[in-house]
């Protein structure tokens, strides 16, 4: 390997250390706060339960009262969103699903274990005390943390949130990222295309991208190929915004001027990773006029090298940005269906995807210009350096489910 390659995670570990999370936050209703990340804890301020109550359809009695074959009078009716009154001896209560347990209660037979004369129910079995019973507070306990600071709000999240009675939650505001695409090359689906020149498919799918993960999104376009033109565009990308994304120009031929322009209004690492597709990656950050700075990162140009370093290194970045704590994702291992005789000396990311046998076939080419592949395919394999694969190999597998949420 190259010394100016650089591994993944350390280039990883490098770039999240000089990201932190913005501190504005502001209060959202419950039912909106989808993908929002949490800027403080949330406990709850009631036991979930509210009250012992019943996990099925049955009679409710005094397990010490009742032995096998036991015959009890049904004395009351108890629907879910009542009590009902306190139990009297050698009694039991018609009850039903969420119901409350009644005082001098303490366990639940199933309607299908009873045999059922007008008033009257003969047990088979004698129950033991909290027998379909769910518990006051054995699911959440009043005063605890039910989520804490840095969770990103899922739809499971948002349920719990209203559970405990939450109308309301406090978040740390969406990021605000601006976009440019330099290249007199490109030009916008619907217009001509030229000779010589390519429609602009990354500026759709890295927006598209930064919308998906919440946020708010400043489409600069296409900047023109100068030095002036794309100074002027990063001091406004700057100016009210967290984050400049930027796709191809990062190099160092005559007609790159992201590099130049970007160490002339701040600061750049250039960094070449030890991944395929996806070597160059640029990280920098640029002084605002007002104070402070707006991050920078610049994806190569080439549209499945800049949709993976997308979802390798920003989708961190703008997690770790946004101030959740969880910035990884969670990989599975499963069975090759294919061979990979000539594997890269770099790490690659394969686009694969899982057939109906439950195993991973491989997209025939997996050129970083193919963008097929990456509609073709349900994730990505993760493959060390020099690591050919055989047929029933096990591999580390990186859905799209999870790179991308």
């Amino acid at each position: 390997m190259s010394k100016e390659l650089r591994p993944l995670e350390p280039a990883l570990e490098e770039l999240l250390g000089l990201i932190g999370a913005v501190s504005d936050t502001e209060t959202v209703n419950t039912m909106d706060a989808a993908g929002r990340v949490l800027a403080q804890d949330v406990r709850s301020a009631i036991n979930v339960p509210p009250m012992d109550n019943s996990q099925m359809d049955g009679y409710v009695v005094r397990a010490a009262d009742v032995s096998d074959g036991a015959k009890l009078t049904v004395s009351q009716r108890i629907p879910a969103g009542q009590v009902g009154t306190p139990l009297a001896r050698g009694t039991a209560a018609r009850i039903f699903t969420g119901a409350g347990i009644p005082a001098d209660a303490d366990a639940v037979i199933a309607q299908e274990d009873v045999t059922v004369d007008g008033d009257t129910i003969t047990l088979g079995s004698a129950p033991t005390a909290g027998a379909w019973v769910r518990q006051c507070g054995e699911d959440i306990a009043a005063d605890s943390v039910i989520l804490p600071a840095g969770t990103r709000l899922s739809a499971q999240a948002i349920g719990l949130a209203a559970s405990v009675g939450l109308p309301e939650l406090q978040v740390r505001r969406r990021l605000r990222v601006a976009c440019f695409f330099t290249g007199d090359e490109l030009v916008m689906p619907g217009e001509p295309l030229r000779p010589g020149a390519i429609y602009n498919s990354n500026r759709f799918m890295l927006v598209s991208l930064l919308r998906e993960l919440g946020c708010d999104v400043t489409d600069l376009g296409i900047v023109a190929d100068s030095l002036d033109a794309t100074r002027q565009a990063l001091r406004a990308a700057a100016a009210d915004n967290d984050l400049i994304v930027t796709s191809g120009g990062v190099s160092v031929g005559e007609e790159d001027h992201v590099k130049p322009a970007v160490e002339a209004e701040g600061e750049l690492r250039l960094w070449q990773l030890n991944i395929k597709p996806g070597k160059p990656f640029a990280y920098g950050q640029i002084r605002r006029e007002s104070a402070g700075v707006a991050h920078f990162v610049g994806l190569p140009g080439n549209p499945v090298s800049s949709f993976v370093t997308f979802l390798l290194l920003v989708r961190p970045l703008l997690l770790r940005l946004a101030g959740a704590t969880e910035t990884g994702v969670r990989a599975v291992s499963l069975t090759a269906d294919f061979t990979l005789p000539r594997p890269d000396r770099r790490r690659e990311f394969l686009r694969a995807r899982i057939n109906d046998a439950g195993r991973l076939e491989l997209f025939p080419n997996q050129s970083s210009a193919v963008l097929t592949s990456t509609v073709w395919a349900h994730g990505l394999i993760d493959n060390p350096p020099g690591g050919a694969i055989e047929p029933g190999q096990t591999v580390r597998f990186l859905p799209f489910a999870e790179l991308m949420s």
